[in-house]
């Protein structure tokens, strides 16, 4: 599905000129073609051969020995009977055999290591979760910033139309003798000046498309249109931030730790039947080989691990300890962002009403001095300030309305919401 919505989605902005592009469209396209994806099915894989090895200690488990000796001295009855042989046992001595074990009770070895790959399993995947996050973040940052860089350019181009009529009137004006060449002048400086900025803010976009394209793995097109995301989002919001899907898979493996340090003191109990050929056999006076057979019961129980048990509790403990504090800063901080962002946010929203009023105003003194201008009490360059004046009061707003945004979508991604 995920690649069958990148053919899509690509194909569409190939072939349609005025494709829109959503934020969340980025987002998802750049997690599909960052590399660090191909880790989840890694860890799987590796999560998978780590259980079914652990499973299999369970299947009989086959051996063969075999060895030759020489010793320096032998068993020997010193009793001499008479009309008695005793046979010497041989000072060299060879065995072969096959031993097939198999286990019956191991104590919960195996149980407590398929725990602890499925634990082992679930760490590593959610510390890929958190590298696949940080994506989220850097496509942000793109998209908001060409975002910012279209109002930018927007406004320049409004700014070109108003300096192409006020040049039309300028030369009307000097038609009727109100005006001069250097009025017209005046006014073809500003335009130049508009186109200059106009081709800054156009190479600035195409280099910030092109590294969204690299994280998308998508060639956009020039043409394409990005979306305003919505503003909207819940204050009360709970955290879902992969960083505390992390902390708890770390706390979930030290259980299963924990759990693993009982199974050392429990027995391992098992069944084996071994067969061999060997000079001497099971018979230690039959001088030469012979064939044999053992079957039994083996019981182990080692009581080492009392010695360091004590000491591997309190280590787990600490490391407790540690995920704890860890979990608890990594909350406190995210606490202190989100409450810089929604001052940040606040002032903004301060920011666009009052944008509003200077907007009203700077166009009321434009449209007077137009007029002033017009009956030559004004001169061509103070009326140019006042354009500049109004298109910089607008291009502010907008610049105001796109920093809100992002800064909205700064507590989003801070929470993951």
């Amino acid at each position: 599905m995920k690649h069958l919505f990148i053919c899509f989605f690509a194909a569409l902005c190939h072939g349609v000129c005025t494709a829109q592009v959503t934020l969340e469209q980025c987002k998802a396209l750049a997690r599909d073609n960052y590399p660090v994806i191909r880790q989840y099915d890694l860890v799987e894989q590796s999560r998978r051969l780590t259980v079914t090895n652990a499973a299999k200690a369970w299947l009989p488990q086959v051996g063969v020995n075999g060895t030759a000796t020489y010793q320096s001295d032998v068993t020997a009855i010193p009793v001499n009977l008479p009309d008695i042989d005793i046979p010497a046992i041989g000072k060299d001595q060879y065995d072969v055999n096959v031993t097939i074990s198999q286990q019956l009770y191991d104590g919960g070895a195996v149980s407590s290591a398929k725990r602890m790959a499925e634990a082992q399993g679930d760490v590593s995947r959610e510390k890929v979760s958190v590298a696949m996050y940080d994506v989220n973040r850097r496509v942000d940052e793109l998209f908001f910033g060409i975002l910012v860089l279209d109002e930018q350019i927007a406004q320049v181009r409004v700014l070109k139309d108003d300096l192409a009529l006020s040049l039309a009137s300028v030369e009307a004006m000097v038609r009727g003798g109100v005006a001069n060449q250097t009025d017209i002048d005046a006014v073809k400086v500003e335009q130049v000046k508009a186109c200059q900025k106009e081709t800054s803010l156009l190479t600035q976009r195409k280099t910030y498309l092109c590294m969204l394209e690299t994280f998308a793995g998508v060639d956009f097109g020039d043409s394409v249109t990005f979306v305003r995301p919505s503003p909207d989002y819940d204050v009360t919001a709970a955290n879902r931030r992969p960083e505390l899907a992390l902390y708890a898979a770390q706390d979930r493996l030290l259980d299963v730790r924990r759990d693993a340090l009982d199974t050392g003191l429990r027995p391992r109990v098992g069944v084996f039947a071994r067969g061999g050929y060997g000079n001497p056999g099971l018979d230690m006076f039959n001088d030469g080989f012979d064939a044999y057979y053992k079957v039994g019961l083996t019981l182990t129980w080692n009581f080492g691990s009392l010695y360091t048990r004590s000491g591997d509790r309190r280590k787990l403990d600490v490391e407790r300890r540690t995920v704890q504090s860890e979990r608890d800063a990594f909350l406190f901080n995210t606490r202190l962002q989100i409450e810089l962002q929604g001052g940040v946010i606040d002032n903004l929203k301060e920011q666009i009403r009052q944008d509003d009023e200077i907007i009203t105003l700077r166009r009321r003194i434009r449209n007077k001095a137009e007029v002033r201008v017009a009956n030559g009490t004004e001169t061509v360059n103070e009326m140019l300030r006042d354009i500049n004046a109004v298109s910089e009061a607008q291009l502010c707003k907008r610049l105001h309305e796109v920093q809100l945004l992002q800064e909205i979508y700064k507590i989003k991604y801070l929470n993951n919401i």
